[in-house]
């Protein structure tokens, strides 16, 4: 079965805390808001997919998970604009695959979806951002098509490599 990207839904519950629980060991976030209930979580990525009631700094995105074969392996959080700290930083897209699901080609499968989402949705140039200590993601990201646009100090002193995508590319 194919890998799909989706919408949350109240039975992803276990799997998703646990996949957040094994990326906080890596100092990366599965949730960005893990302490609210569930069903809180799952109401506040519907309405910022729909643009209502954003927080300050927040811009319309679908947040996802990746499943294959009934079982919840990544995420994906597909910003639908670039707002400063977006472009600064941050990309149209940030996705995660869980270890025990990492070197099976997850992770260029989520962003391939990402990318035609975004299309979709009117984007023609995609930003996708990596800590440069990354090798694997920036491997994922130039298997899609991106183009290195150079290298940046982020506001927390990481360095991050800026790749572009042009969407119709895919």
């Amino acid at each position: 079965m194919p890998l799909i990207l989706r919408p949350l839904e109240p039975a992803d519950e276990q799997a998703v805390r646990r996949l957040h629980a094994e990326l906080a060991e890596e100092d990366f976030e599965f949730l960005f808001d893990a302490d609210e209930p569930f069903a809180a979580i799952i109401e506040r990525h519907r309405r910022e997919s729909a643009g209502e009631d954003l927080a300050p700094g927040r811009v319309p995105a679908d947040f996802l998970v990746a499943e294959v074969d009934g079982e919840v392996v990544g995420r994906v959080s597909i910003r639908h604009a670039l707002n400063d700290f977006l472009l600064a930083e941050g990309g149209h897209v940030g996705y995660a695959v869980g270890r025990s699901q990492r070197r099976r080609g997850y992770a260029t499968e989520i962003l391939r979806l990402s990318v035609e989402r975004l299309r979709e949705l009117g984007v023609e140039r995609v930003l996708v951002t990596c800590d440069d200590a990354n090798i694997a993601s920036a491997a994922t990201i130039e298997r899609c098509g991106g183009v290195l646009e150079g290298r940046r100090r982020a506001g927390d002193g990481t360095v991050k490599r800026r790749f572009w995508i042009e969407a119709d590319a895919l």
